[in-house]
């Protein structure tokens, strides 16, 4: 049983998932510029925008954990699961992550951050 609360279990998991969303995005946009569209730009804009939001994200979650000395850390890594030595409080705890679960989670996020981001115009 973990010791940590869900919210900085949250918080935590934020940490793993939002680097690899921008990661993704900006792959994606190397795609798009070099892409035979007609209008890339609409495009780069909006994942250039999102871009910045998830950075903008990102330092809060890493200013919250550097204040509240919480730390992820990836152990290992196979090709069906990803394992993370989460620190809370002086405790340490190993979490294993299906690595599908982690992709659609990426997913997931990068859907609510492109919507939040339409929805907002």
């Amino acid at each position: 049983m973990t010791r940590i609360p869900e919210e900085e279990r949250n918080i935590m998991e934020k940490a793993i998932y939002l680097p690899m969303v921008l990661i993704i995005l900006n792959r994606d946009l190397s795609i798009v510029e070099s892409s035979l569209f007609k209008l890339k730009k609409p495009y780069s804009e909006l994942i250039e925008e999102t871009m910045k939001d998830i950075q903008k994200e990102l330092a809060e979650v890493k200013q919250y954990m550097k204040k509240n000395k919480l730390q992820v850390t990836e152990i290992k890594r196979d090709d069906a699961f990803t394992m993370y030595m989460f620190i809370y409080k002086g405790y340490e705890e190993n979490h294993n992550y299906f690595n599908p679960r982690i992709r659609n989670k990426v997913q997931e996020l990068m859907v609510s951050y492109f919507l939040k981001k339409h929805l907002s115009r």
